[in-house]
């Protein structure tokens, strides 16, 4: 698997730089109008906002997923942005796909695809209130799929914080 090269320090100034001047913007939507891959945008998030999980842990860290119970999950590729809002578990595999098939989420992952996994805490683009999410990019910097815990409205419950710290240490590179 070969990720997209990391941007080069001046890029990655350019790219804070233009996150630091709408924080609430959507990452995806600030990789498409600088010509980057989002994993980028996420790479050049302020200090602590973004923490690097390691990818070829990638089946413990979507497992671990059940225990968050329901969960907003968004797909986004260059045509359609799919949102579900579901459970993860009745995981299973099949040739190249590791499966999550519950009754609210029916997803067939490609492992060999993801190159890049990060826990994220930013403001949400609709209200400022911060969201948490794990996301996952693919080998040309987009993203694959990313699981949000909370969406901005309000708050994250302490015990949705604490699960997503926990996890954001575990599986942190190094971690």
């Amino acid at each position: 698997m070969t990720l997209t090269p990391p941007t080069i320090p001046s890029r990655m100034d350019e790219i804070r730089a233009a996150y630091n001047r709408n924080p609430r913007q959507m990452t995806v939507q600030l990789a498409r109008e600088l010509g980057v891959g989002e994993v980028e945008v996420i790479r050049a998030l302020p200090a602590g906002m973004a923490r690097e999980l390691d990818v070829s842990r990638w089946e413990q860290i979507i497992r671990s997923f059940e225990a968050l119970g329901k969960v907003h999950v968004i797909v986004t590729n260059g045509s359609v942005t799919l949102e579900a809002f579901g459970v993860f578990g009745n995981f299973s595999t099949f040739g190249q796909y590791f499966n999550v098939q519950t009754k609210d989420l029916d997803m067939h992952i490609r492992p060999a695809a993801l190159a890049a996994a990060f826990a994220v805490e930013k403001p949400g683009h609709m209200d400022g209130i911060n969201t948490l999410s794990f996301q996952f990019y693919d080998t040309a910097g987009a993203a694959a799929f990313k699981v949000f815990l909370t969406f901005g409205g309000k708050a994250p419950p302490p015990e949705k914080l604490a699960m997503f710290n926990e996890m954001r240490e575990r599986f942190a590179i190094g971690g």
